[in-house]
């Protein structure tokens, strides 16, 4: 079976070549080469399209109404070289960066296929800036601004049973999206007994679930998760492929070294050019309808993912508290969900 459109685009734009959004044929300017760039824009004249948030961290917000979360289209001039773009692109190199002139911003032809343009390049876990070129002189893989949009929707694709340490029987179920390929997984655990389940909704977290990180709570938070849903007698925990609140690994890594440089983890992802949170809950009441729940006791102190869920036709009846102790390296963190991501004690 060949990959959808969705998931082509994704690899395509990974890969340093272009893809054609609706209207708009695109680069990343994270992972096109120098040779890519020869063949599709051999003058140097191609603009840059970056996010709203990363305009705004760039102080462009005064010269366009699109200062926030609108998407930002910056003119070529002949200092404006592709190395200074790249560095433009990377808040890493902000404190050190040197632009010697101004950044002159243009119209955006079509604001929804740039969003659409700029979702694509999050979906591939890259950086929200892209080379804006013609695609005459190289192929292209082709995406229709409505397939990257559209809410995810997720398929069960296999299950098996799965014993646990510390909770025994359970069974695991992966699912997959046809559009992207992202796959997620569900872990379902004893029986609820007809009653709401008890369900954790957890992203994915390599350096908290996998290495034991102490910047964040997530590893806690996951086997604390478990052992209530096993002693509760039953529930369903989610595993969400949404690294990072969803801008992916290595964008969470640079969200990291920002966070050591002083920012805190809602300016780190507005500087690197995301939104605060950037998952959506679409996918996850995919998964609980396909497993046949509508209503669930929600383990979280994000209210968030209550009022995501309910958006979704999922019924929270009850918020169920997640409480945690915090370590000296996480406390910073976490007050700063209380403080600016409206968490709950």
């Amino acid at each position: 079976m060949s990959p959808a459109p969705l998931e082509r685009a994704i690899a395509a734009l990974r890969g340093g070549r272009a893809v054609r959004v609706g209207k708009l044929t695109i680069l990343s300017v994270e992972t096109a080469s120098d040779a890519m760039l020869g063949l599709a824009d051999p003058e140097g004249q191609a603009a840059v399209l970056i996010s709203g948030q990363r305009a705004t961290a760039l102080g462009l917000g005064n010269q366009s109404e699109a200062a926030g979360s609108a998407p930002v289209r910056i003119a070529r001039s002949a200092w404006l070289d592709r190395n200074l773009v790249r560095a433009i692109a990377d808040p890493g190199r902000d404190v050190d960066r040197f632009v010697p002139g101004p950044l002159a911003v243009e119209v955006v032809d079509d604001p929804i296929v740039a969003r659409a343009a700029l979702r694509l390049a999050r979906l591939a876990g890259l950086l929200p800036a892209l080379w804006l070129i013609d695609g005459e002189s190289v192929s292209v893989s082709e995406v229709m601004p409505d397939d990257i949009l559209r809410p995810a929707v997720a398929e069960i694709a296999a299950r098996a049973r799965l014993p646990v340490e510390g909770i025994g029987e359970a069974q695991i179920v992966a699912f997959r999206e046809p559009a992207s390929g992202f796959e997620h997984v569900a872990l379902l655990i004893g029986a609820p007994g007809g009653e709401a389940p008890l369900v954790r909704l957890h992203s994915e977290c390599l350096t908290g679930d996998v290495f034991g990180s102490l910047k964040c709570d997530c590893g806690p938070q996951l086997r604390e998760a478990l052992r209530l849903i096993g002693e509760t007698g039953g529930g369903i925990l989610l595993y969400l492929r949404q690294e990072g609140r969803g801008i992916g690994l290595a964008n969470k890594i640079r969200a990291y070294a920002l966070q050591d440089r002083g920012l805190d983890t809602v300016d780190a992802n507005r500087r690197l050019g995301f939104a605060d949170d950037e998952r959506d809950y679409a996918t996850a009441a995919a998964m609980l309808r396909a497993l046949g729940t509508d209503k669930v006791r929600l383990l979280t102190n994000n209210p968030g993912k209550v009022a995501g869920l309910e958006a979704e036709g999922i019924a929270v009846v009850e918020r169920v508290a997640h409480h945690l102790p915090v370590n000296p390296h996480n406390a910073d963190y976490i007050d700063t969900k209380r403080a600016r991501s409206g968490h709950l004690d």
